[in-house]
């Protein structure tokens, strides 16, 4: 990132260090630019070991070294947080919200009116540049605000500027998404072992098989109907396995997962 802004972690779990990881190994800043905070030792403790980044105790020492605050505290904590750190706040800070749910009504409120601020939904990939991210900005960030996160964003995956109504969308699909397609390959992995294949030849084969489909998809722009399509000869192995999903109901089951992540959002901002 060029310049010499310091991006500060207020919170520094595992969404925290999955972001300055992907940065670090994007080139997007050095470790003498970043900061991070958390009340917790041994948080603090797992943070630096994962990025050698330096993580202190106190939430206004970070806000008083850094230009770019990453609100990465739980919803529930995110009240407690901005009082805290309110008063402390300048004029040079950008405060990018990755609380799930926390409307940009809500953090102003818990700022100041003219707190510039993007509230941005990313997921746990940008580990290995492959997020898949929304944002959204409140009226008083800035042009240079809205192209420095679609900066970081873009680095280390794919991101879409939205309307804040569908932040909580993208949480349920994106952001809670990577549990699910674990959830999907640890199942297809127990579906070849349930048929002879080693433990380990199953989940690899498995992961491979979500990776190359998903490549299919973006890269080369196939619609996921047509790669089915492409994949099921009549009589054949393929339809044979739709067959059971569809007796199963895992389509609906998907789109219920979805919705029920996007309405677990609305409940933890208070906006349904």
């Amino acid at each position: 990132m060029s310049g010499s802004a310091r991006i500060g972690f207020l919170g520094a779990g595992k969404m925290a260090s999955a972001l300055a990881r992907g940065w670090l190994r994007a080139g997007l800043i050095t470790r003498e630019h970043l900061l991070a905070s958390d009340p917790f030792a041994p948080i603090r403790a797992a943070f630096s070991a994962e990025t050698e980044v330096h993580c202190v105790a106190e939430n206004c020492e970070v806000v008083a070294a850094s230009e770019v605050l990453i609100l990465a505290v739980k919803p529930q904590v995110m009240p407690a947080l901005l009082v805290e750190i309110a008063p402390a706040l300048q004029a040079r800070h950008l405060l990018i919200s990755i609380a799930a749910g926390i409307s940009l009504r809500q953090l102003r409120e818990g700022t100041t009116p003219t707190a510039r601020i993007i509230r941005v939904m990313p997921n746990t990939p940008c580990l290995v540049g492959a997020s898949a991210s929304g944002f959204t900005a409140a009226p008083t960030a800035t042009a240079d605000d809205v192209a420095l996160v679609e900066r970081l964003l873009n680095a280390v995956g794919k991101a879409y500027q939205v309307p804040e109504s569908l932040l909580d969308a993208i949480t349920g699909l994106s952001g809670s998404g990577p549990a699910f397609v674990a959830v999907i390959i640890e199942a297809l992995a127990d579906g070849g072992v349930r048929v002879g294949l080693p433990r380990e030849v199953a989940q690899t084969l498995a992961a491979q098989t979500v990776l190359g489909t998903a490549k299919m998809i973006l890269d080369a722009g196939i619609h996921p109907a047509l790669l089915k399509e492409m994949v099921s000869s009549p009589g054949g192995t393929t339809i044979a396995g739709l067959h059971a999903l569809e007796r199963g109901g895992v389509r609906a089951a998907l789109m219920d997962t979805v919705e029920a992540a996007t309405r677990r959002a609305r409940e933890l901002g208070g906006s349904s």
